[in-house]
């Protein structure tokens, strides 16, 4: 069985003027802005497509290092990820990095590094970033 998600972007006048918003199928929180000044330097107001593929990222990574874990007979407490994509205007997307804190009972620090990469190439978000650096940080708690 497959799922399709889906998200729906509107976006008026030219790239550098114009403005947009972005709304997820399955949220019920509304439309979220969008615009060029978000995306190329930055807001904590409106969102931006790396933003949003962050979210996607860190909430894969989570649930691939979850199951792993689960997988290894130590099943984790908690798993803590932030992805943290970077663009550069007139590059594009140039890296995705995953900082992961998980408290984990049970588990020597080797075998949390090696199943945290294993998630890291594992997870599909990161099989359809292949064409971008993705670094990760690992710390068990």
């Amino acid at each position: 069985m497959s799922v399709t998600s889906e998200a729906a972007a509107t976006w008026t006048g030219s790239l550098i003027e114009g403005e947009g918003s972005v709304s997820l199928s399955s949220s019920r929180l509304g439309t979220f802005p969008l615009n060029w000044k978000a995306r190329s330097e930055g807001s904590d107001t409106t969102t931006t497509p790396e933003e949003l593929i962050a979210a996607a990222h860190s909430s894969c990574f989570s649930m691939a290092l979850s199951h792993a874990l689960a997988g290894n007979g130590t099943p984790a407490e908690r798993v803590d990820t932030t992805a943290s994509v970077t663009f550069k205007p007139g590059v594009g997307i140039t890296g995705s990095h995953l900082n992961v804190n998980a408290s984990v009972p049970g588990l020597d620090a080797e075998t949390f590094q090696r199943l945290a990469q294993e998630a890291k190439v594992g997870c599909p978000v990161s099989a359809a970033l292949s064409g971008i650096e993705i670094t990760l940080e690992a710390t068990l708690a």
